[in-house]
């Protein structure tokens, strides 16, 4: 799943070198933050946050299949 967010990540942002992505376990739930360079973060949210939200429906969306519950934070 990290991996997942890391891809989608790296390709929409200007400088994917500077982007990773960790991962908090908090029970059951995974958390997934995502870190990229200061001005590609306004690329990452996208307009009215939503590019954001598109990621996490994409990873929600990949971990369901896995029964999984995740969250997807821009850091």
């Amino acid at each position: 799943m990290k991996e997942l967010v890391e891809t989608i990540a790296r390709a929409i942002v200007t400088d994917p070198e500077a982007v990773s992505v960790t991962m908090i376990t908090k029970g059951n739930l995974e958390v997934y933050q995502i870190h990229v360079a200061p001005e590609d973060m306004g690329k990452v949210i996208g307009r009215r946050g939503r590019i954001a939200n598109a990621i996490r429906t994409v990873v929600k969306a990949g971990a369901l299949r896995e029964n999984r519950r995740v969250a997807v934070d821009i850091v």
